[in-house]
């Protein structure tokens, strides 16, 4: 034990062994739920916070270190590096999964398809590989740890593998993953720069021409972006993310999308080394479109975990808004702004893996209690299920970008750096940027909406169908696991300045600068040198609480007397029912009729003479039906004229082998 976790290295390495032993384990009792509920999820946990604490010190501490296993192919071991950037990216995974673990062992049940002790296998497995990839230092590592992760993750997402449509999802996803992972390792082919040398060192080592250093970026960015769900990358996610149980759901959406984030950043600032401006505006245009196309898509969605995959995607667009600037500034020769644009994409990631995950298991509560995932079939839960709907509120108020919470700090961060914009010495750029700017404010006054919609619809208001007079809160360990990603949600929201501290080593070790801290309080952040902006969120937490108390303190005191409670106003009316509460449909018509162009829209009108009147609409995603659809047709089509090569026959496939070998020493006679 004490080998083991002789180095921040090798107790990073220990621990993701210890989640596979843990999966193991699960095989020991596969039927019992309590054992994996009980035992091993928590262990599990227990394991994720210690990863987060180990990463966490490493980061602080700003070393890198390197290791190589005596095992994998014959001279080809697999290599282990630790440094800043993995080592956030670690602490934001055994942070993010401590929540969801706690959280999934009070969750499953029996039944559900896959039998618990495998489950738990998968569930782990997945962990693991998602640590594993944060450390590899080779490619070989690299493209190991990223398909195991992908496998996992699939046989999680298909779970309930007996329904259609999930099998469905998964067969989506898992083709998906796999064009990504050709596209990643097709990258790594070209970083290695003609050589045989598969690690990550000969790979910084190598020295590209300008236009092979091109492609890899871009081979990359399209192999992260799909894992992303970068638009029109994204199909996979709004399918796959509501067909997983709602602890994988928080793990693909919280944890795993940012290890495409971690990705392209070892690729393009450190594989590649220095990166030319103009990369930046590939990320920067995606990003902005992305985020802006998730949100009106999430605005319009009747379905509580579709609509929070779609906010997934928004989020993933911000996230690469960010990147793709921190390139542009940083092949302009602006470090110092480029750190900023950097520190604002990964504050974001960290924010994000807290909200999405928190919202995502507030959502398998609900769905666990009422069977509904329909937003018109919700309403009035917060009477039946306060832990849930206090908690969940946190996460929707950090999302929205709300102060003093953790959403508004990156997201303000990210403003910032949009303010450099005039300081990039290329016209297109000065024009562009403020665009975006507009662009991402729209963005974020967008997601504020959504979120009033997701949890007014679902929480507030009355229940509007009986069956929701049953519905029951969380179970303990699942109040505990959404206590933790909420209490995530308000620290980080707190405490910005030492967040940023912490994120000096990564923006030192990528783009070789630190955002300046002007301030030197401990309350107070204030990243932009030379300018006099600052945010206090304890200062504003503080005024907002004693506004709140100065009001309700006059309130009492002026009206102690005159106060007396009445029925609310209902206009005259006096039978209010469910129905006349406002729909989600409803509340989604205006972003739907003004941004119509971007859905496939279906209506179903009911017939004049129709005694019980119902009304449909189904909206579909346009890169659904005008790309891939028309892409799958023509796929089929080739398959099937090139199926008569397959004759079953041991004579005809001898024959392709000869003629094959024929033309083969033909073109190297004539060569």
């Amino acid at each position: 034990m004490t080998t083991i976790f002789s180095s921040p290295l090798t107790g990073c390495a220990g621990l993701l062994a210890a989640w596979g032993l843990i999966g193991l384990a699960g095989l020991l009792r596969p039927a019992s739920v309590r054992f994996a509920g009980r035992t091993l999820f928590p262990l599990g946990a227990m394991a994720g916070l210690a990863l987060a604490a180990i990463a966490g010190s490493s980061l602080l501490a700003g070393g890198t270190e390197q290791l190589v296993l005596p095992f994998g192919l014959p001279d080809l071991p697999f290599h282990l590096r630790l440094d800043p950037l993995s080592s956030f990216f670690l602490l934001l995974l055994g942070a993010s999964s401590a929540g969801v673990s706690v959280f999934a062992g009070g969750y499953f049940r029996q039944g559900e398809g896959t039998a618990p002790g495998l489950l738990c296998l998968q569930y782990h497995l997945f962990l693991a590989s998602m640590g594993w990839v944060l450390l590899a230092d080779d490619a070989y590592g690299f493209m190991v740890a990223w398909e195991v992760m992908a496998l996992s993750s699939y046989f999680l997402v298909t779970t309930q593998h007996r329904i259609p449509e999930i099998r469905r999802a998964g067969f989506i996803y898992l083709l998906m993953a796999h064009l990504g992972a050709i596209a990643i390792l097709l990258c790594f082919g070209v970083l290695q720069g003609g050589s045989w040398q598969f690690t990550f060192d000969a790979m910084r080592a190598a020295h590209l021409a300008p236009a092979w250093a091109a492609a890899a970026f871009l081979l990359a960015l399209a192999g992260f972006g799909l894992k992303a769900g970068l638009v029109p990358l994204h199909v996979w996610l709004p399918e796959a993310h509501p067909a997983a149980p709602s602890p994988v759901s928080a793990l693909m959406s919280g944890v795993m999308l940012k290890t495409a984030v971690y990705g392209l950043l070892r690729v393009t600032l450190d594989l590649l080394g220095r990166p030319v401006w103009w990369w930046g505006l590939v990320p920067l245009i995606l990003g902005l479109f992305t985020a802006f196309y998730g949100v009106v898509f999430a605005a319009v969605q009747t379905d509580m975990k579709r609509l929070l995959a779609y906010s997934s995607i928004e989020n993933m667009g911000i996230v690469f808004t960010g990147l793709g600037l921190s390139v542009i500034f940083l092949g302009a020769g602006m470090q110092a702004v480029a750190a900023l644009a950097l520190l604002a994409t990964l504050y974001h990631c960290l924010n994000h893996s807290f909200m999405k995950s928190l919202l995502f298991l507030g959502t398998g509560s609900v769905l666990h209690a009422t069977g509904e995932r329909n937003l018109g079939r919700l309403g009035g839960l917060i009477h039946s299920m306060p832990w849930v709907a206090w908690l969940t509120l946190i996460g929707a108020l950090a999302i929205a970008g709300l102060p003093p919470l953790n959403g508004f700090v990156s997201e303000w961060l990210l403003l910032q750096s949009f303010l450099f914009a005039d300081r990039v010495p290329h016209e297109f750029v000065n024009l562009l940027i403020p665009m975006g700017m507009a662009l991402v404010a729209l963005c974020a006054a967008l997601a504020g909406y959504v979120m009033v919609k997701f949890f007014g619809v679902i929480f507030l208001g009355q229940p509007r169908e009986p069956s929701l007079a049953h519905a029951h809160d969380c179970g303990r360990l699942e109040r505990l696991g959404l206590a933790w990603l909420a209490l995530g949600c308000v620290l980080l929201g707190l405490l910005p300045f030492q967040v940023v501290a912490a994120l000096g080593a990564v923006t030192r070790q990528l783009v070789g600068a630190a955002v300046p801290q002007a301030a030197s309080h401990w309350w107070l952040l204030a990243p932009v040198p030379g300018r006099a902006v600052s945010y206090g969120p304890i200062i504003f937490l503080a005024a907002t609480a004693g506004v709140v108390a100065l009001t309700a303190l006059v309130v009492r005191l002026a009206y102690h007397q005159r106060v007396r409670r009445t029925p609310a106003w209902d206009c005259g009316f006096g039978s209010l029912t469910p129905r006349m509460q406002d729909t989600a449909e409803g509340f989604g018509q205006p972003i739907r009729n003004i941004f119509q162009s971007f859905f496939q829209i279906e209506r179903e009108l009911p017939a004049p003479s129709d005694r019980t009147p119902r009304y449909r609409i189904a909206i579909a995603d346009r890169f659904w039906r005008t790309v891939y659809e028309p892409l799958g047709s023509s796929v089929q089509r080739l398959a099937s004229a090139v199926a008569f090569l397959q004759q079953g026959r041991v004579s005809v496939y001898l024959l392709y082998s000869f003629v094959t070998l024929i033309v083969l020493l033909a073109l190297a006679l004539f060569a």
